[in-house]
């Protein structure tokens, strides 16, 4: 252990070089640019240290073309002696930029033994710690058991269905190839991410009719029946949401209750214009909502809320029409504490950090979802470098320290699942 740890703060320098040179391709999803420099960028380096290297692209899925092909790199290395397999997956799409920075979102600049910009916390720090502890891992012993094996899959950030979805499919990341999987989400360091609420979402359509604005009384506001909807949900729904707790570890405590965002909100004529609109009475209005639901809850019962709300509304409101329509859903997902992924990268924590693990569940769903869904993989966790609360925001960074403490805990991890102590 010591051995292994001493190899990797070596490597401190390459790790926050690693981390640099990801950042500094800005794969921003939407739409999905530079994934496949990303990918090869991993794929090189790793194939250069003995990995057999594979390129998939996700032909069909959402937003896949040949100007942002939906690219994954998946690296396999194995062992001269059979054992299992540790998988660790990490997404290279990153959210838009947005406003607020007051760094280069892409310069991943180095300030007070911080890496800045964008991705850094989510996910590239992750995945670089990841590399450095397999490597380091492998100088030290390789002629380790088993199989390890390292991913850099797209489009997380939209669902994952170009990315792990897309792969599990494929026949990847699934039994008998792949047995633990470790995803280098930033849930902070002392933590073991166990899995995620569930989410769903759909859009509300409210419909109405249209006439000259000077004379509303002619037509049917679209958006006024929408207003309705929203007052409804104030009134009704978020108190019912807000008595709802869950059992589950999730973080943070706000996130331990169900809740539901008004996404985003349309109504009438395009924005997409310049100068003065035309004077219309709106004929149609639409609503995104992302509800997410906790393991109590089942999906049907999330939905017959909202269905039995607009209903109501039909009833009671003279010419209200709407449509409700399914967009996205993912159950919740929750890893048994007693996994032996859990248990390993619990032990680990441990060992590096002198703290106990903390167990906990994410408020947002990641590709955790896919591998226990279409996979069939249930040893799965998050664990990674970086701050929960920094995923998204401006002046995004990324701690060298953390970066270093992760990838020993990931490395050791490793080693014991390899050993087949787990």
């Amino acid at each position: 252990m010591d051995a292994l740890f001493a190899r990797i703060d070596s490597k401190r320098e390459d790790v926050t070089a690693l981390t640099q040179a990801l950042v500094r391709i800005p794969s921003i999803n939407p739409p999905g640019a530079l994934y496949t420099d990303c990918a090869e960028l991993l794929g090189r380096r790793l194939q250069a240290r003995g990995f057999e290297v594979r390129y998939e692209r996700a032909r069909g899925t959402p937003g896949d073309s040949d100007q942002f092909p939906r690219t994954n790199v998946i690296a396999r290395r194995e062992g001269r002696r059979a054992g299992p397999c540790v998988h660790f997956n990490g997404h290279i799409d990153v959210v838009e930029v947005g406003n607020g920075w007051t760094v280069d979102p892409f310069a991943a600049e180095i300030i007070d033994g911080r890496i800045y910009g964008r991705g850094t916390c989510d996910m590239k720090g992750g995945i670089a710690a990841a590399v450095i502890a397999v490597e380091s891992l492998l100088e030290l012993d390789p002629d380790l058991p088993g199989a390890i094996e390292i991913s850099g899959t797209a489009d997380e950030e939209s669902g994952g269905y170009g990315g792990v979805a897309y792969l599990c499919e494929q026949g990847y990341l699934r039994k008998p190839y792949v047995d633990h999987v470790i995803i280098p989400e930033p849930l902070n360091k002392d933590r073991v991410c166990l899995g995620h609420r569930g989410v769903w979402w759909a859009q509300i359509e409210t419909f109405g009719r249209v006439a000259h604005g000077s004379m509303p009384f002619l037509g049917d506001s679209a958006i006024r029946h929408m207003s309705e909807v929203l007052r409804r949900f104030e009134d009704e729904l978020y108190p019912l949401l807000a008595s709802k707790r869950t059992a589950m570890p999730v973080v943070p405590e706000g996130a331990r209750q169900s809740t539901m965002n008004i996404n985003s909100l349309h109504g009438g004529q395009s924005e997409a214009f310049d100068g003065l609109p035309a004077p219309m009475v709106a004929d149609s209005c639409r609503a995104i909502i992302d509800r997410r639901f906790l393991i109590e809850e089942p999906l049907e019962q999330v939905k017959d809320e909202v269905r039995a709300l607009l209903e109501r509304i039909a009833s009671e409101r003279a010419s209200f029409r709407y449509a409700l329509t399914d967009l996205f859903e993912v159950q919740p997902t929750l890893t048994e504490a007693s996994a032996p992924v859990v248990t390993e990268v619990s032990r680990a924590v441990q060992d590096v950090l002198g703290v106990e693990a903390q167990h906990v569940v994410s408020p947002g769903t990641y590709d955790q979802k896919h591998i226990d869904r279409i996979g069939r993989l249930q040893d799965c966790i998050a664990y990674g470098p970086g701050i929960l609360d920094l995923a998204h925001q401006a002046d995004e960074y990324v701690a060298i320290d953390d970066l270093v403490d992760s990838a020993k805990v990931m490395a050791l991890a490793a080693l014991r699942l390899l050993r087949g102590h787990g």
